[in-house]
């Protein structure tokens, strides 16, 4: 019974999405509250369950609240102008060569594995160049996801460790075998951008952007911007995203702290930061609330065992002579199931059960780990509305989550079939 409500709960919620029928905010709200009550749950238990969920978003919440307002404030003083310049420059116009750098970009930036500062940097900086050529708004949200998806198999990632967690291994035997694979993703995800680019520059030919980005600005664009304190908001900028990195201080609290540095030295009026917060208040609001929305979605999903009752359902429907098919089966389904489970529920959820299964039948279980890392909350996690991340992704891109899935999902599934087809091909996986 559990079982049938969670996967009815997240047909109904991608279906709503799909098709517009309900906002994104709402339908994570309401669709699992109602299954909730089908379920025979007291309205106070959901409610439990409800803050649960809301308490392990917060952090990621606040996170995103103070690191938009910062990044809105260097936008204003213009630390991004001369990286904006400088893409124009080398790419002349050309939607093909913006694409692939976009590409080139994300994957460098996303050495790190942090998805959302991933997104904040690289949207931030590209945004305005895409805008300018007149580019498809969908396609850099896409290109930028594809790219994080293909190196969030780095082994410092949030994904990877919940892998050798569960696996009770290392990087040496769950990751290695599997680099062939992760290095043909990288190379699809560019032959993607150079087709999606491609087909802009059709559409739109090569645009002569040989301006001046000063005669772009709004005269109040020009009176907040601070050129004199460009170095310091650049080697600050550079500090804090290092600071990140390494995790010298809890995230949210580092970019609350930043934040507050970074507006009170640019705009030491009162008067001037209030319009600031003003400025940006809509756009802080619009993408915050609903990471506290998808607290809810998860927190009652997991507080009702929906999550691991679809997990056993999942693992009893595989015939025992098509056992061996098993690790495949895994990575084929691994991207697409990254809408239906949160990362913990996956890998503290359903990995251990298919883990088990695979030893029952004879298999070598970290195959199962390689190929649950091909795609489930690798290639999927910036699409899935179960991850904070996504949400900074298209709240900063300016388009709706289900515009992104409906353009991305095809692309990002492309790249866990093609890891996963060579990853069969090198051995690291066994049919």
């Amino acid at each position: 019974m559990l079982s049938i409500l969670g996967f009815l709960t997240i047909i109904v919620f991608l279906s709503l999405i799909f098709t517009k029928r309900l906002s994104v905010l709402l339908s994570l709200i309401i669709v699992p509250v109602i299954f909730a009550l089908v379920g025979g749950f007291e309205p106070k238990e959901i409610g439990e369950m409800i803050l649960t969920g809301i308490k392990q978003v917060a952090p990621t919440g606040i996170l995103l609240v103070f690191a938009v307002l910062y990044f809105a404030i260097m936008i204003d003083t213009g630390l991004f102008d001369p990286i904006i310049k400088r893409i124009i420059k080398l790419a002349k116009g050309d939607p093909l060569k913006i694409t692939l750098g976009t590409a080139i970009l994300t994957m460098l930036v996303h050495l790190d594995g942090d998805g959302t500062a991933t997104f904040m940097i690289t949207i931030t900086a590209l945004l305005p160049i895409y805008k300018r050529l007149g580019m498809n708004k969908l396609i850099l949200p896409c290109i930028v996801a594809l790219s994080a998806g293909v190196m969030h198999l780095v082994p410092w990632s949030g994904t990877l460790a919940r892998a050798l967690n569960v696996m009770k291994t290392d990087p040496t035997h769950l990751l290695i075998p599997v680099l062939p694979a992760m290095a043909c993703g990288i190379l699809w995800v560019l032959s993607v951008a150079y087709w999606l680019g491609r087909q802009e520059r059709r559409r739109l030919g090569i645009v002569h952007l040989d301006y001046d980005h000063e005669q772009e600005l709004s005269e109040n664009q020009k009176r907040i911007r601070r050129p004199q304190l460009f170095w310091f908001n650049g080697i600050f900028t550079v500090l804090l995203i290092v600071a990140l990195v390494l995790g010298l201080v809890p995230p949210a609290a580092l970019f609350i702290m930043g934040f507050a540095v970074a507006l009170l030295v640019n705009y030491p009026s009162q008067v001037e930061q209030r319009k600031r917060l003003q400025e940006h208040a809509a756009n802080v609001f619009s993408v915050s609330v609903v990471i506290f929305a998808a607290g809810v979605f998860s927190g009652i999903l997991l507080g009702t065992k929906m999550i691991d009752a679809m997990a056993l359902s999942m693992v009893a429907i595989i015939p025992k002579e098509h056992a061996g098919y098993l690790p495949v089966l895994v990575g084929v389904t691994g991207m697409p199931l990254s809408l239906v489970f949160t990362p913990d529920a996956y890998y503290f959820g359903v990995i251990p059960v298919l883990k088990t299964a695979a030893m029952h039948y004879g298999l070598n279980s970290i195959e199962i780990g390689r190929a649950a890392i091909l795609g489930q909350m690798t290639t999927g996690f910036p699409l899935s509305p179960l991850t904070a991340s996504t949400f900074v992704l298209v709240g900063l891109s300016e388009v709706e989550l289900a515009d992104h899935q409906k353009f991305t999902f095809k692309w990002a599934l492309g790249t866990t079939l093609i890891m996963t087809l060579i990853a069969i091909l090198t051995g690291a996986i066994h049919i």
